[in-house]
């Protein structure tokens, strides 16, 4: 091992900072804690939420408010800490709908870690404890007071004590908080004091529903694979609710057990496996009074055998319901306007009537003679491979103008258009949309897929570049507020910044400064070498000059605080509280290859032994899968990568056909062939490694990852055994049969002949270099089963490996011991399989 080796260089800086980075990296989840995050601009865009712990190694999260005084001041205001609200704040039991969503958005902090607020700001809800709490802040924004909220019992305990609260969601009026417990959706409506609120049932499933029902919650595939955690959406009015209800009697049952504990019974759950049955989603509209009692409800009718796939509602202020909605194998999609019956809008024109609710009933699902509430076809598109989801569309304009994607194959881009007239440049793939504003878009583009830009995109087709780092930037606006953050190649850590536009609202403000995050006498290397990234735009047709540029590593006390810009905007920056690893990476980003690939080369620190090496092991390290990139302009992308360089490797990470921000022909060269296409891509970057890294030595190459770069890896000692000599795999979805219908059908189809030459159980009798396999055993995301799949093929050929069972462990490895041990067993097992010495 490198420490034992040379144990004198402990006392170094950069090199203890690195032997230290496992532990580092687990305790502080990342380098996460400590940090704001969930940042949301709210009601006039004065003010701002978000979530923060206390420290760099505190998993218990705390709500807070940013706001801007009348003078112009800042202020960060604690609102609800959960070690104050409970005494046993760090050991909540959290019920096991939410630890599922949680999983589902790989959420790993405690405390308060989501949170609703109502449009004007002044209100928000989360839930703690088992509770549901309320915080009301006061008008000048500078101080709140929380409570409890709901029925209470005489001795102070919750009424619906027996009953989960999950997903709570205040209404935009601020009057009422609606809830699901999972077979029944709850109202809240809130009283001026403690004790003075009312709670009640609006909907609930009927006395013969299983427990294969649920109601108010997205189901698996849309939290996995639509980014979709909401199951009912509020009216603009607050005088009505969309409710998911889903019936998964159809999907397979999977059970998911703890060997270490075999006093514990399995748990049973229904799994949306590929080449299976999906679950049936279908949507309520229940109509409320003033006092939120339901009085109508009605089903939303759609053609639900042709398109069984909800993937987006959104309902905005001014506009009915908006519906996207997709076929089984994802190649169609239908917008669907919700014709909300006449008395629902409170028009004057014919009324539909919606079945009646009794006063005091509670309708129950499926409603007995309900109306069916029709839609309208707003808007289409197809695709032979498939159709992606764009977060954020489609949404209307303030002026009633539909805002969707358009994949425009003749520019090769994802662009925008406008009631179906494209505006948005050739060349800028649109990534996400923030907000839709009567004059522009919001959007995180790229031009470079290396780097997520915050640009604004006029109807007229004008392109305002908003950051002046590439990096990794995202933003949500409120009013004539802007809250932005970035993760870039110049700083260790990332940033957020509340900035409010003033009267005008002109995003104009927050480009001129380039947002006030570095300002130009304080950007200099105070922290190490710097990290070169290049300004490249590649020809490609509209790319937008300035969108990159040198980035040089940035202190943390070198950011700007908070200051007035010249346009008069007002601003300020988060404080920050998250550790730093300690060290910047050594990155070098190539094109590589015949398609020029994106690659990062991570090279050993100037201060490890095993700089200035003239040979060096390969280590790969990608993701490659679609979807997702691991070459970005983000160092917190590398830090892992810059321990593997210390401990002796010279560190590839490449992405290849099938990874996001290229444009749709490259995005689906891997359609119903991605096994070998995304291992293709490994092997050629790999061999153009030397042009780039003269010590690169091909004969002694290793590939590791987690997930889809799980799979890579052992694909690559199965297929590849004579450029690719070991591997280690992390969750590794071996066959593809055993994952879940949405993600897997869109790239591979429907054929199941596709799914075996695409898995990798066949190629067991293949093996003749070093593998570990490595799994938890609670994963519900990719099977444990894939892994023992792949043993027991592997084990019936008589083909020795290495199987590293987690007993406890999820998909996400956040305990501390495991995170930080799984490093190092890797280390040490590709020591061995590539007969390395340890020395320089």
């Amino acid at each position: 091992m490198v420490e034992e080796e040379n144990p004198g260089l402990r006392d170094s800086g950069p090199v203890s900072a690195i032997e230290d980075f496992p532990r580092m990296k687990a305790r502080t989840l990342r380098f996460t804690l400590g940090a704001p995050r969930s940042a949301r601009a709210v009601g006039d865009g004065s003010r701002a939420l978000f979530l923060r712990s206390d420290g760099a190694e505190d998993l218990v999260t705390s709500l807070w408010l940013s706001s801007f005084d009348k003078d112009g001041g800042h202020h960060e205001i604690l609102l609800a800490d959960p070690r104050n609200l409970l005494a046993d704040a760090d050991v909540e039991d959290v019920p096991a709908e939410e630890r599922a969503r949680r999983e589902r958005s790989r959420e790993g902090g405690e405390g308060i870690v989501s949170y609703s607020v109502d449009r004007s700001g002044d209100r928000v809800v989360f839930t703690l404890g088992g509770q549901l709490w309320l915080v009301r802040i006061a008008q000048d924004g500078l101080s709140a007071s929380t409570r409890t909220l709901g029925r209470m019992e005489a001795d102070g305990s919750r009424h619906y004590a027996d009953q989960a609260i999950l997903n709570p969601t205040i209404s935009p009026d601020g009057s009422k908080v609606a809830y699901s417990t999972g077979s029944s959706m709850m109202m809240v409506l809130i009283g001026q004091e403690a004790g003075l609120d009312q709670e009640f049932p609006v909907l609930t499933l009927g006395a013969d529903a299983g427990d294969e029902m649920t109601l108010g919650l997205a189901e698996f595939v849309a939290g996995e694979e639509m980014d979709r955690y909401q199951g009912f959406w509020w009216s603009p009015d607050s005088d009505a609710l969309l409710v998911e209800h889903t019936d998964d009697s159809n999907e397979p049952v999977w059970y998911v057990s703890d060997p270490a504990n075999p006093q514990k019974a399995p748990k049973a759950r229904r799994y949306p496996q590929a080449l299976t049955e999906n679950a049936r989603v279908g949507l309520a509209l229940v109509s409320l009074n003033q006092e939120g009692c339901p009085v109508r409800v009605g089903e939303v009718d759609w053609d639900h055998q042709a398109f069984e796939y909800l993937a987006v509602v959104r309902w905005q202020d001014g506009h009915q319901p908006l519906l996207l909605v997709q076929n089984r194998r994802q190649t169609e999609d239908r917008i669907l306007g919700i014709e909300i019956p006449a008395r629902e809008n409170g028009t004057d024109g014919a009324s539909q009537d919606l079945v009646e609710v009794s006063d005091g009933g509670v309708p129950r699902l499926p409603p007995e003679g309900a109306s069916r509430v029709p839609t309208r076809e707003l808007g289409a598109h197809s695709n032979n491979q498939w159709l992606d989801i764009v977060e954020g569309l489609p949404a209307y304009r303030p002026d009633g103008g539909l805002v969707d994607a358009l994949i425009d194959t003749q520019c090769d881009t994802t662009r925008l258009q406008v009631n179906g007239k494209a505006f948005s440049p050739a060349g800028c793939q649109i990534r996400r949309v923030i907000s839709v504003g009567p004059d522009n878009v919001l959007a995180i583009v790229s031009t470079d897929p290396r780097s997520f830009d915050l640009m604004g995109l006029g109807y007229d087709g004008s392109v305002h570049v908003l950051n002046r780092l590439p990096g990794l930037w995202t933003a949500s606006r409120a009013g004539r507020g802007v809250v932005v953050e970035c993760h870039t190649m110049a700083s260790s850590h990332g940033q957020i910044k509340h900035c409010y536009l003033g009267e005008d609202d002109c995003l104009d403000r927050l480009g001129v400064d380039g947002l006030g995050l570095i300002t130009d006498d304080r950007r200099k290397a105070s922290d190490g070498p710097a990290s070169t990234v290049e300004a490249m735009t590649d020809g490609t047709p509209g790319g937008i000059p300035g969108a990159g540029t040198q980035a040089a590593a940035v202190g943390r006390d070198q950011v700007d605080p908070g200051h007035l810009n010249s346009l008069g905007a007002r601003s300020a920056v988060l404080a920050d509280h998250s550790s730093q690893p300690g060290f910047i990476p050594d990155v070098d980003f190539v094109r590589m290859g015949a398609h020029g690939l994106f690659g990062a080369i991570v090279h050993p620190s100037p201060a490890s032994p095993y700089a200035g090496a003239e040979h060096l092991p390969v280590l790969l390290k990608p993701y490659g899968g679609p979807g997702a990139q691991q070459v970005l302009f983000n160092q917190a992308y590398y830090w892992e990568s810059q321990w593997w360089a210390d401990q002796g490797f010279l560190v590839l990470t490449a992405d290849g056909r099938g990874t996001p921000g290229r444009g749709p022909a490259w995005d689906r060269a891997i359609f119903e062939d991605m096994a070998q296409v995304t291992l293709d891509d490994q092997l050629e970057a790999l061999q153009a490694l030397p042009d780039f890294a003269p010590e690169a030595d091909l004969d002694h190459v290793a590939m590791i990852g987690w997930s889809y770069g799980g799979f890579l890896s052992a694909l690559s000692v199965l297929r590849a055994p004579d450029q690719v000599h070991a591997a280690c795999a992390g969750a590794p979805p071996t066959d593809w049969t055993l994952y879940d219908t949405h993600y897997t059908e869109r790239y591979l189809g429907l054929d199941p002949e596709v799914y075996r030459r695409n898995s990798i159980i066949d190629d067991a009798p293949l093996l003749r270099r070093p593998l570990m396999l490595i799994h938890g055993f609670a994963d519900d995301n990719v099977s444990v089963a894939n892994t023992l799949r792949l043993s027991g093929a592997l084990m019936a050929s008589g083909r020795e490996h290495t199987v590293l069972p987690l007993s406890g462990i999820t998909h996400m490895t956040n305990d501390e011991t495991v995170a930080r041990n799984l490093l190092v067993l890797q280390r040490d097992f590709l020591y061995k399989a590539l007969a390395l010495d340890w020395r320089p």
